[in-house]
């Protein structure tokens, strides 16, 4: 079993008065085209699952056969399938649009269901006299997406989440590919949604980003048509990639699609820099949910790769104001200062 490095730096705090209350370890990582590392912090050799941070690579098999084209899917119904969404309306009916192409519905899904992320939206539903569903389960469009393929290849829908189907045996070796490593030295686990999830260190994450964005030898003109798709459907749909109130969604409407993020479950966050070809992942230690996104605004705003105005208009994201039931604020919190290596800044 691998052990969490407890010995990573701070990189957030929890301030109630005058006193740090309580912080957040981790690990963050930059690296440039060429795969180098520019900057990091904390053990970037741990091992740990991208979670919904895979979600890019992961119907990069469905592009490259033909079968998201031959469906006629556009690049909404890719972002949807990309994303970890709320389970907004807009969500479900784009997940909705998917199914009723391949004449499936809800039932064929074993994400499980979920309570949709917004309050109004799971309101909506009571009062509705209705009950949270597989399609408000924020990786629904993934599992559509997954289905989809399976449709077209005329694979067995009934084991679609096994990690030996034919789809999962495919993402494997993409995901292989993208975070330069041998499949056999993927580590598999099982994802919240169900579904196969494999692990690797967090130089690796960061890298898959990089290699996302980069010119690669293995990478032929058709692969890197594929994942120019991809980002040109995330950051055309970043409302679909998560929803209201979520940074990613955030981030690639301030920055209009010139940076590129994605969120994963337990601490993580994935970001590609296609301008400089950089890729760059962050993981918390403890798993808590919000802290990554206050070391991605951190490291972003450190490195000059967003401008005042738009740190400004995410800074919600990086100082959080903690209130109490009674609505009362009682502290905040927020990303340590870093500093970035003095080369970068020249």
């Amino acid at each position: 079993m691998t052990v969490l490095n407890s010995n990573n730096p701070i990189l957030v705090e929890n301030v109630r008065g005058d006193v740090v209350e309580s912080f957040h370890r981790g690990s963050f990582c930059v690296v440039d085209e060429r795969g180098d590392v520019l900057w990091s912090e904390g053990d970037i050799q741990q091992v740990s699952f991208p979670r919904s941070a895979l979600k890019y690579f992961q119907h990069i098999p469905f592009l490259l056969s033909g079968g998201f084209d031959a469906l006629g899917f556009t690049d909404k119904e890719l972002a949807i399938m990309c994303a970890s969404h709320n389970g907004e309306e807009i969500h479900v009916d784009a997940v909705d649009i998917v199914l009723h192409r391949i004449s499936l519905n809800s039932d064929y899904l074993k994400c499980g269901p979920q309570q949709p992320t917004l309050k109004k939206d799971f309101v909506a539903l009571v009062k509705a006299n209705q009950e949270p569903s597989c399609m408000h389960n924020n990786c629904s469009g993934k599992h559509a997406g997954f289905l989809a393929y399976c449709v077209h290849e005329q694979l067995n829908l009934a084991d679609y989440l096994s990690p030996n189907h034919p789809l999962h045996q495919q993402i494997k070796n993409i995901t292989a590919m993208f975070y330069e490593m041998d499949e056999a030295n993927l580590a598999l686990g099982v994802d919240g949604c169900s579904a196969p999830i494999f692990g690797m260190p967090l130089i690796n994450q960061a890298l898959a980003y990089k290699n996302l964005v980069s010119p690669m030898p293995w990478k032929d003109s058709k692969l890197t048509d594929v994942c120019n798709r991809i980002l040109q459907a995330v950051t055309k749909y970043p409302r679909l990639v998560a929803g209201s109130k979520r940074y990613c969604t955030d981030l690639m409407e301030v920055t209009e699609g010139r940076i590129v993020g994605k969120t994963g479950a337990d601490g993580v966050y994935c970001l590609a820099i296609p301008q400089k070809k950089w890729g760059i992942a962050i993981k918390i230690d403890d798993g808590k949910m919000g802290p990554q996104y206050q070391v991605a605004q951190e490291i972003l705003t450190k490195l000059n790769l967003i401008t005042p105005e738009e740190a400004k208009q995410l800074a919600s994201h990086w100082h959080c104001k903690n209130t109490n039931f009674a609505g009362n604020h009682v502290g905040y919190s927020e990303a340590v200062a870093l500093i970035p290596p003095q080369y970068l800044l020249l």
